[in-house]
């Protein structure tokens, strides 16, 4: 049988805004930790959280999805298309 293509993946998310640069830094309290340059203004960082996603997992950026914590700096992103250990990998590998 071959592969879904409907496959998706969610990944919970600290996200620390106005950083010197967006990267990935590691592991807070069980969530993948991302930092942004974005600030959390008018939706800036959710924006540059979904672009960063998208490019780092090979995905278009419609394919990136906050379900929740809109507002918050904990997050849940769903990813169409890709399985969670490779988004996990994809995110933690540097460029």
């Amino acid at each position: 049988m071959p592969p879904s293509t409907s496959a998706f993946c969610e990944l919970d998310l600290y996200i620390q805004p106005r950083a010197s640069r967006t990267q990935v830094v590691g592991l807070h309290d069980g969530a993948l930790k991302i930092r942004l340059a974005a600030p959390p203004v008018d939706g800036q960082a959710n924006e540059a959280l979904i672009e960063f996603v998208a490019k780092r997992c090979e995905v278009r950026r419609t394919s990136v999805r906050i379900v929740s914590g809109l507002t918050s700096r904990r997050k849940r992103v769903q990813i169409d298309g890709v399985s969670i250990e490779e988004a996990k990998r994809r995110l933690t590998t540097s460029e």
